[in-house]
């Protein structure tokens, strides 16, 4: 339906700080997604409703047309690495920091630096920038681990307050990447919904 939008918004701490955003734009859930179980979400606008998904999938929603507008963090669309999609806006929510980080008692290493991440585009890019040839290990979680047991010599991770690298043994010494969420449109749906993708970016402008 061309009158229609579809936002697909990531679970967690993105949806918990679009949601106060959404409202004072005028649009709010019918149901609590907090306590919902369905993952298509109408609103008090009968041409909009909200999707609610992993972060990671919230660019190829959009990008495929599952979803017009979406709203994600940087970091999940550096790894997406998409020219299929437009970016107009930083909402400036749900901020931290990609980082490298190294133990703090370091250990002498041979050879090429080994990486720990999940966010193994953006390093190496980094690392690509820098001139530093490095072997990227791609991990989902708890990469703190890695250097500890000597499965890595660094890692590149998220960090909000530092706390779990320090609890870990580990300090952050480069930020890679100043980390918020962004609004990412398909661009399909930027030719055919054009008004009403405009008139959204320009009423989140207003409020943040």
């Amino acid at each position: 339906m061309l009158n229609s939008l579809t936002i697909a918004i990531s679970k967690g701490r993105i949806l918990d700080e679009t949601l106060p955003l959404l409202e004072k734009i005028g649009i709010v859930p019918d149901e609590d997604p907090d306590k919902s179980r369905k993952l298509i979400l109408g609103t008090n606008q009968s041409n909009v409703k909200l999707i609610i998904i992993r972060a990671t999938d919230v660019p190829t929603y959009v990008e495929y047309g599952g979803a017009d507008v979406g709203i994600a963090g940087k970091d999940v669309l550096l790894e997406h690495d998409s020219s299929e999609l437009y970016e107009p806006l930083d909402l400036g929510i749900a901020k931290c920091r990609l980082m490298l980080a190294e133990p703090v008692q370091k250990k002498s290493g041979n050879g090429r630096l080994r990486i720990a991440t999940k966010y193994t585009t953006a390093a190496r890019q980094y690392f690509t920038n820098q001139g530093v040839q490095v072997e990227i290990i791609k991990l989902y979680g708890s990469m703190e681990l890695a250097p500890v047991l000597g499965l890595a010599d660094k890692i590149v991770d998220l960090v909000d307050t530092g706390n779990t690298l320090k609890a870990n043994g580990l300090k952050a010494t480069e930020t890679i990447y100043h980390i918020s969420s962004r609004l990412v449109v398909n661009k399909a749906a930027m030719k055919l919904k054009r008004e009403q993708i405009k008139k959204l970016i320009t009423a989140l402008e207003k409020v943040i």
